[in-house]
């Protein structure tokens, strides 16, 4: 962080060149897989990407406080995008057997259905736009810079 009086390290050529291909790029990514998944299975990335992470569980159920914070969204954010797939079928919500206070969600057999039927287009999205792009190497050095920035934006969250 820099002092209010104090001047910003600006950004050299190559410095801004590395944020702005990032920026644009990532946006541009985002878009195109939120699109394939669209046209194809009316389904948004957003939504794909809940029922990935509750598909990776045991039952297929998180708490909502968690999944949140797995696809870094707010608790409030989530809360709505899963009453409203809850409305479409594709998720329920339950009370947590464990304590009674958390709440779970947890996809349904409509949910895995679509999840399975949407997986195919999205990984070949994935490979399609990206990491067939990439060297292994590539895809190396990409998930520890990631690892990276993600562990620093999550410490400051404390």
């Amino acid at each position: 962080m820099t002092d209010a009086g104090q001047e910003p390290r600006w950004l050299d050529q190559d410095e801004m060149r590395a944020w702005r291909n990032y920026v644009t790029a990532a946006a541009m990514l985002e878009d195109r897989l939120h699109r394939e998944l669209q046209t194809g299975h009316r389904l948004s990335l957003a939504d794909y990407e809940l029922m990935v992470r509750l598909s990776e569980q045991p039952g297929s159920a998180m708490r909502m406080s968690q999944l949140a914070e797995d696809v870094a969204s707010s608790k409030s954010r989530v809360s709505h995008q899963v009453a409203r797939m809850e409305r479409e079928g594709l998720l329920r919500r339950r009370e947590c057997d464990q304590d009674g206070r958390g709440v779970l969600a947890e996809l349904t057999e409509r949910g895995l259905r679509t999840l399975e039927a949407a997986a195919p287009t999205h990984v070949n999205g994935v490979r399609d736009h990206m990491i067939d792009l990439l060297t292994p190497d590539e895809q190396e050095v990409l998930a520890k810079v990631f690892d990276r920035v993600k562990a620093h934006l999550r410490s400051l969250d404390g």
